[in-house]
């Protein structure tokens, strides 16, 4: 799929799979990975009888990509979702989102209800509870003190890709991947060029788009995990303040990379919007 920036155009990839006039599941990666991250889910949401679209999204999609970090601000995010909806002919979709593309499913079902059926958010919450935490809960203030490295420019780059990504590679520690699961997903970011793209949704993070996020109000499922390295317990609890509609946490006791530890958790999620 060809979107543009600032008069240039670049790719957003999409993995279109499932029974092509089928009800469409959008499945949204996080930070540092790629469309890949859903394929242990896949199986299970094709037996649902969805079409899924999972897209390596803005940055992570073959070069070129945007270069100007506010190509990557929340708004132009959450404007690729729906031009891969509109693309795929999908009036409406459930939405799952993981991470940072949990942060895109919550503005996406929060400022366009009327296309999303219902939204699984994995990991981070409403982007409200996790500022809030960010703001007034001192655990949270220390596991989300990487942002601070990640928004600068080059030295980032450089820190991750030391010593064989050492630093880059230890975002997956304590969790059930394996050393070539990890490399799978770390292979098209081993280089500054390949780093820009994902990095920049951290530098043009924190912009008036976040704060104007409002209450969701679709039927909502949000997955969190006791030992999540990057989400602490505030911030899951302060999640439900911000939704209106239906609503259900579901807490796990693994960590951070709940797709690939929990597919099968992942699909009964969705499920349960139906």
């Amino acid at each position: 799929m060809t979107r543009q920036h600032a008069g240039t155009a670049f790719t957003v990839r999409v993995r279109d799979e499932g029974p092509e006039d089928a009800p469409v599941a959008l499945l949204l990666h996080g930070f540092p990975q790629h469309g890949g991250m859903w394929d242990r889910c896949l199986p299970g949401l094709h037996q649902l009888g969805l079409r899924t679209l999972a897209p390596d999204q803005r940055g992570y999609s073959p070069a070129p990509q945007p270069r100007d970090v506010d190509a990557y601000r929340l708004d132009a995010l959450v404007a690729d979702a729906l031009a891969v909806l509109d693309d795929a002919g999908a009036e409406r979709a459930l939405v799952v989102g993981h991470d940072w593309g949990a942060l895109v499913g919550w503005a996406l079902a929060a400022h366009h209800p009327q296309r999303v059926r219902g939204l699984v958010a994995l990991s981070v919450p409403h982007p409200h509870a996790f500022g809030r935490a960010i703001r007034e809960d001192a655990q949270q203030q220390e596991l989300s003190g990487y942002f601070q490295l990640l928004r600068k420019e080059n030295t980032a780059e450089r820190v991750l890709l030391a010593d064989d990504a050492a630093v880059l590679r230890r975002f997956f520690q304590g969790g059930a991947l394996t050393a070539d699961e990890v490399q799978g997903y770390l292979a098209p970011l081993l280089s500054e060029a390949g780093l820009r793209g994902p990095l920049s949704w951290y530098r043009a993070m924190g912009g008036p788009e976040f704060a104007a996020v409002p209450h969701v109000t679709v039927p909502t499922v949000y997955v969190s995990a006791e030992h999540d390295l990057g989400v602490g317990r505030a911030a899951a609890q302060w999640c439900a303040d911000y939704v209106d509609g239906p609503y259900r946490r579901i807490d796990l006791t693994g960590t951070h990379w709940i797709v690939d530890e929990e597919p099968d958790v992942v699909v009964q999620a969705v499920a349960s919007l139906g």
